[in-house]
């Protein structure tokens, strides 16, 4: 049986469109998991990772709101929060979806810290966007205000940006594999709870988001995958994107996709990460393949029909 990692973007949570509330996001989780469901139900072997970039903004914005009556928990608090609720509609979601199917697998979710370097270069350039969009006014406002870092955001508004240092190491690996065999894990959820090795061996929790994309590579890694599932909201990755002479792209070899990231085709904090963790796994793997595709296409694009299939040669 084939072994894959899925790594779900933020509109497999959550609709761009729709309300934030918890049961909105329920409702997109519910869709969600039919198409995990299907992938488990042709056979493959499959983790799941997602991602917390709105989720984890909208905690961290309730804690700062309410500072006043109760205290703001510190940043790598709300990510353990976003893995707890966001896992808890997976589970739930994609149990029903494969019962429906006849299929009794458990599915269970990890809390899982992820072990970054302090001195990462990453937390002195934030990349990573979080939480709702604002317009350009209301990020200014923010900036003067509370001393936030904002980006615009691959044409769709302005967010708030936070440090994304690169995943070192999974702390609770070894509990990944001991499930594998039997057991459907949504793990690394929000790229994992960031913490730092201390000298002594204990580990603390830091201020930042690790991209899902580059977690889910690592996992992939450590399980020795077959392949990298990466669904976003595009059924291919694009060379000039949103522009008159945009090409759809059906392959790239590492070469290609490196070509690509130099020239500045895609988005930091969107699909230039996407692109860089499945290039970093095919460099690791050079006999095994990294998939982009949306999450409708996750059927298709594994039966070779449709997304960006990236190789190393």
């Amino acid at each position: 049986m084939q072994k894959i990692v899925v790594a779900l973007g933020g509109n497999a949570l959550q609709s761009g469109s729709g309300p934030a509330t918890a049961e909105a996001q329920l409702d997109v989780v519910k869709k969600t998991c039919e198409h995990i469901a299907e992938i488990s139900d042709r056979g493959y072997e499959v983790a799941v990772v997602h991602g917390n970039g709105p989720q984890v903004g909208r905690i961290l914005l309730a804690s700062e709101t309410a500072r006043d009556v109760t205290p703001a928990m510190p940043f790598d608090v709300c990510g353990a929060m976003s893995q707890g609720y966001i896992g808890y509609h997976l589970q739930q979601a994609l149990k029903f979806a494969l019962k429906k199917r006849k299929r009794n697998v458990p599915v269970v979710t990890l809390a899982t810290q992820v072990v970054v370097d302090e001195n990462d270069p990453g937390f002195k350039n934030p990349t990573k966007p979080i939480g709702p969009f604002y317009s350009e006014e209301e990020a200014k406002a923010m900036v003067e205000e509370k001393g936030y870092s904002v980006k615009e955001d691959a044409g769709r508004g302005w967010r708030r940006v936070v440090a994304s240092p690169i995943p070192k190491k999974i702390v609770e690996i070894d509990s990944v594999r001991k499930l594998w065999d039997t057991t459907i894990v949504i793990t690394c959820g929000g790229g994992g709870i960031p913490v730092i090795e201390k000298a002594d061996g204990s580990l603390e929790g830091v201020a930042a988001v690790i991209d899902k994309d580059f977690a889910a590579e690592l996992l992939a890694e450590e399980i020795g995958a077959d392949a990298l599932m990466i669904l976003t909201e595009v059924e291919k990755v694009a060379v000039n994107f949103n522009k008159p002479n945009q090409e759809d792209l059906g392959h790239m070899t590492y070469e290609e996709a490196e070509k690509h990231c130099n020239e500045g085709q895609f988005a930091p904090g969107s699909m230039l990460p996407k692109v860089q963790a499945a290039m970093k796994f095919v460099k690791a793997n050079p006999d095994k393949k990294a998939i982009i595709t949306s999450l409708d296409k996750a059927i298709d694009a594994l039966e070779g029909k449709t997304g960006t299939v990236i190789t190393f040669a």
